[in-house]
């Protein structure tokens, strides 16, 4: 193998894998294979090399989690909960609003429209009031003419 050789893995690695690869090669040196790969893994598992993308098992398996944890995530869920909570209640009270202001625009309106129309209604009453006058007259002078002669 050259000296300089690299391979597809260890130019694509970062430079705490280049680290790892002499110690592969040395593994078939002085003391033994099995007992350098051990030691190499246990490196790994405890984060030696690791760059922080592998998985490290802490005190408590994936199972049991830890209180402290486990009560942060459940306040969170009740805040994200309560966040939704209100958005929905602010929704609701805007929508709510919306509609107050459109009901009473709507009486306005039909406010003035009978205010229109109830106009129209005083000058019709007027115009036929001003019609009527006249009416009895005409009956009251012949009867007074009668009683005259």
């Amino acid at each position: 193998m050259p000296l300089f050789h690299r391979d597809s893995v260890s130019s694509s690695s970062s430079s705490g894998r280049s680290i790892e690869e002499p110690s592969q090669r040395r593994s078939h040196g002085l003391f033994g294979g099995r007992n350098s790969q051990s030691s190499h893994s246990s490196r790994r598992s405890s984060g030696g090399y690791s760059s922080g993308g592998g998985s490290r098992r802490g005190l408590l398996s994936r199972r049991q989690e830890d209180p402290s944890i486990s009560a942060a995530k459940d306040q969170v869920f009740r805040a994200e909960s309560a966040e939704k909570a209100a958005d929905r209640a602010l929704r609701e009270s805007r929508m709510a609003v919306r509609e107050a202001r459109e009901h009473v625009k709507r009486l306005e309106t039909e406010a003035t429209e009978e205010a229109r129309l109830a106009k129209h209604k005083q000058h019709q009453a007027r115009t036929i009031s001003k019609r009527a006058k006249p009416l009895g007259r005409m009956y009251c002078i012949y009867l007074h003419f009668k009683d005259v002669n």
